[in-house]
């Protein structure tokens, strides 16, 4: 049984990853009508994932006796200055998932909810994983600059990464 407390924040969770969807969603958008089309695919292909997050969350709060109730969400936006603006974006994103998760797993340590936090486990990791491919993306858009090539090029390795199969 989840105490109030964890629940509550696992809810606030729930209601970050579905904004993070739409996030992306909306930012797939702008980089389809903008001549991106990889960056779209891994963004919508990003997007899905981001539900999943959402629902693996859902079928836990539930799983544990609670109800995994869906809050009210906030305007994604749809403007962007480039791509490389979208990454920056999307970093900046990530991040703030991140201290969410942890703020998260810290509670659950101090409400002594070990089970919870051992769930929270795939989060942290699956945080570090989506750092670490946004950090590579932006590196590449650093070097390639203002370089409509590069960019290109860029483009083609996000539509692929956006066609590969997720890890499981």
């Amino acid at each position: 049984m989840l105490k109030k407390k964890v629940e509550d924040a696992l809810i606030e969770q729930i209601q970050l990853e579905e904004e993070s969807s739409r996030v992306y969603m909306a930012m797939a958008s702008w980089c389809e009508s903008n001549g991106f089309p990889g960056a779209a695919q891994f963004l919508y292909k990003h997007s899905d994932e981001e539900r999943m997050h959402q629902l693996k969350l859902i079928h836990y709060v539930n799983d544990r006796g609670g109800h995994a109730l869906l809050k009210p969400l906030a305007d994604p936006g749809n403007q962007y200055k480039s791509l490389k603006d979208v990454f920056d974006q999307v970093l900046k994103h990530e991040l703030h998932v991140t201290a969410s998760i942890n703020a998260l797993y810290d509670l659950t340590t101090r409400e002594k909810d070990f089970t919870t936090g051992q769930f929270l486990q795939w989060y942290i990791m699956e945080q570090i994983e989506e750092e670490s491919l946004v950090n590579g993306i932006l590196d590449k858009m650093n070097l390639a600059g203002d370089n409509k090539g590069g960019i290109f090029f860029i483009d083609k390795e996000l539509a692929a990464l956006g066609a590969a199969p997720e890890a499981t």
